[in-house]
């Protein structure tokens, strides 16, 4: 039987050859404005990271964890980082590869499972940019402490969640309707796996406040800065229905 997150690489490399936003790689103007010092990258759907919450770019080495598909690694390695993308669906590792060809810069690929261990020793990155993904995680404890753990004294985490209110209805349209409970976990719950693969959807879960900011510090972070954000559904927006949480988090 398959382990749940490789069910997930499989069904995020078909969302990718249909055209998924989250796997359309930068554009080569995008990446010509990165060379000029113009930018701007996501953690979450809509809101761009303020630029004050990264570290100087130069000589940076900077893990994408979980952030495959050629969308925030061209712009930090034409800004200058040292750059490392971690993911496990091979699609958006390729995608990661082909703007690197096209672009002429050089970035490290690792395909692995944020649910194991980081193939990584302790202190290599001074950054990692992690967006929206642990959703497809059900142990965040895990990936929190790991990333603590791969980080230098000083590192950066960067990161991007949902906060679980995407899981209680299926769609935005008024009136909201309740249409599952919390938490999210469809390996406990069948009748939440049933309605995931109806909509190939993966696996996904949510997660509390006390998995994601509260893991963070029990990791040992120190969160420093932080913003809400809405999906990207017009919808959603117009309601002022905030469903993400990034985090600025700092390793002591």
């Amino acid at each position: 039987m398959k382990n749940y997150t490789e069910i997930n690489a499989e069904t995020i490399d078909r969302w990718a050859d249909a055209g998924w936003e989250w796997s359309v790689p930068v554009s080569a103007e995008t990446c010509a404005n990165a060379r000029r010092g113009e930018w701007d990258v996501v953690l979450t759907p809509v809101k761009p990271v303020p630029k004050e919450w990264f570290p100087p770019f130069k000589n940076c080495k900077l893990l994408g964890l979980a952030s495959g598909g050629g969308q925030q690694m061209p712009v930090f390695s034409l800004l200058g980082a040292d750059c490392t993308v971690m993911d496990l669906s091979d699609r958006q590792l390729e995608r990661e590869r082909a703007v690197a060809e096209r672009e002429n810069y050089s970035i490290k690929i690792v395909k692995a499972d944020m649910t194991k261990t980081f193939p990584f020793e302790d202190g290599s990155f001074d950054l990692i940019f992690h967006p929206v993904s642990n959703c497809y995680v059900e142990d965040v404890y895990h990936v929190w402490r790991e990333c603590y753990r791969v980080l230098k004294p000083g590192g950066i985490l960067l990161a991007g969640m949902d906060n679980g209110l995407n899981f209680l209805f299926d769609d935005y349209e008024k009136p909201l309707t309740i249409t599952h409970t919390l938490p999210f976990n469809p390996l406990k719950n069948p009748a939440q796996m049933e309605a995931l693969s109806k909509g190939d959807e993966g696996i996904q879960f949510s997660h509390t406040f006390d998995e994601q900011i509260g893991g963070q510090l029990k990791a040992g972070f120190v969160i420093t800065a932080a913003y809400e954000d809405y999906d990207n559904d017009p919808d959603a927006i117009a309601d002022g229905i905030p469903t993400y949480w990034a985090t600025k988090a700092v390793k002591p």
